[in-house]
């Protein structure tokens, strides 16, 4: 079979054996794959490795793999770390944070489906968790991967009790930031925001997540407490 080439985000890694790896990666050009890494983390006599070292989560790099129409996990040949997002170790929300996110995304998004502009801001979001706009960006991160996956809530609606319980302020400022104009889908001028601003905003879409997929998310927990 032919080998394709892209580019990802690690959203999951399970250990498989010593030296072997299966990774749940976003694709840019693909979507959603889950593949095993054989030897990701064996190196030859020379030091040399296919994987890099193999791939953590949330790392960002250019894999090549091979998928199997008969078979549920694709092989991973390649993978060259880009973006290792060390800001992310000094940042205990940001971790959060982004755990969060990969989880979403695994979730929300069906396997070999692409979705390029959500690949996109993913990357532009993860950049951010290491600033002071964390929050606003992580905010904005939800609306739009809601609104892609076509899942995202109306705003206006009078019969969500959920709703009917948060500040209409914060309601305004999600649908206010829904509204700001795009730079290569990314939202410009955003407002600043703190945690106690999100946080609720956040536990309300979280819960509209879980409704949606019928399961609870394991990692809402430690971005909303």
């Amino acid at each position: 079979m032919a080998s394709s080439r892209d580019r990802a985000i690690c959203l999951r890694t399970v250990k498989f054996s010593e030296t072997s790896q299966i990774l749940t990666l976003f694709c840019r050009r693909t979507g959603i794959i889950r593949c095993i890494a054989k030897g990701a983390h064996r190196r030859t006599k020379a030091g040399a490795s296919s994987f890099d070292g193999g791939a953590d989560l949330l790392d960002v790099g250019d894999c090549v793999f091979i998928h199997h129409t008969q078979r549920d996990l694709a092989t991973l040949t390649e993978w060259k770390l880009i973006e290792g997002h060390l800001h992310l170790r000094n940042n205990l929300r940001a971790v959060y944070i982004g755990q969060y996110l990969a989880e979403v995304i695994s979730l929300l998004l069906a396997e070999l489906d692409p979705h390029p502009v959500i690949f996109d801001r993913m990357r532009v979001t993860l950049a951010a968790m290491g600033t002071p706009r964390i929050e606003e960006e992580f905010l904005a991160m939800q609306l739009d991967l809601l609104q892609d996956a076509g899942y995202l809530p109306d705003f206006n609606d009078p019969h969500d009790e959920a709703q009917a319980k948060i500040d209409p302020r914060l309601i305004r400022i999600a649908d206010m930031v829904l509204k700001l104009p795009r730079e290569r889908s990314v939202p410009q001028r955003l407002p600043r925001l703190t945690r106690a601003q999100t946080n609720p905003l956040t536990a309300y879409l979280a819960l509209h997540i879980q409704t949606i997929i019928q399961r609870p998310l394991h990692t809402a927990k430690y971005v909303v407490r």
